[in-house]
């Protein structure tokens, strides 16, 4: 992988993603570089973030109160992408983390993007659209980093059609004379080409190990993992 980045901003929008995945969220975070900043925002006066409260001390995340001035408007929303615009205009991070399942994030990442910025979206599978996850550079679905609530798709690998050929075009995009790439290109590869990709959605752990199964590859030590198409 090639996104590593050393200073992150961390901002969650509390309203939208559950209290349950912040333990393994930063975890997952901590793979990417340091959160430097880690900010919660959403209304809390409100009981339904009680569940947050007792997180906010645990894991030391900066809560920004936001109020509900009018109803149906999301004055949450507003309140993280100005704080995010002005961390940005700082200079002092390399990446943003945004962690929600809400639309309203799509033109936020792409204007981090825009400067240069890696940006890597965390949400929940069912409930975040495909234009906030095609905006970051890297996103996660949270459902996989709760392994109590981890489903194992194992069984269906070789025969999901769509990430068969998202593997067959990541390989098919950087292959060389004797057929044989480096497993790291392909990784680099499959999240250019889909930023949501991970071989956590499909119940493995490591991408050489969703490959295996696939079918599709020979795979060779040599001491470095690399594939070719069979």
């Amino acid at each position: 992988m090639s996104l590593t980045t050393s200073r992150l901003a961390v901002l969650i929008d509390a309203e939208n993603v559950s209290a349950s995945f912040i333990e393994p969220l930063l975890e997952e975070i901590a793979k990417y570089g340091t959160a430097n900043v880690k900010r919660i925002y959403g209304d809390w006066t409100s009981t339904q973030l009680n569940s947050w409260k007792d997180k906010l001390n645990k894991f030391a995340i900066q809560p920004i109160q936001q109020f509900r001035y009018t109803t149906g408007k999301n004055c949450t929303d507003s309140a993280l992408i100005i704080d995010a615009i002005d961390l940005l205009y700082t200079g002092k991070f390399d990446g943003f983390c945004i962690v929600s399942s809400d639309s309203d994030f799509t033109r936020l990442a792409s204007r981090i993007r825009e400067s240069g910025l890696t940006v890597y979206g965390f949400g929940e599978k069912q409930k975040t659209p495909e234009a906030f996850v095609a905006a970051c550079n890297k996103f996660i679905y949270v459902d996989i980093l709760d392994k109590s609530k981890n489903s194992n798709q194992i069984n269906n690998v070789n025969q999901n059609k769509k990430l068969i050929n998202l593997l067959k075009s990541s390989y098919e995009a950087i292959s060389v004379e004797d057929g044989w790439v480096n497993l790291g290109q392909i990784g680099g590869q499959l999240n250019k080409i889909s930023p949501s990709f991970d071989p956590r959605n499909y119940g493995y752990k490591k991408l050489s190990e969703l490959v295996k199964v696939a079918g599709i590859f020979e795979v060779k030590m040599s001491p470095h993992i690399y594939i070719k198409l069979k």
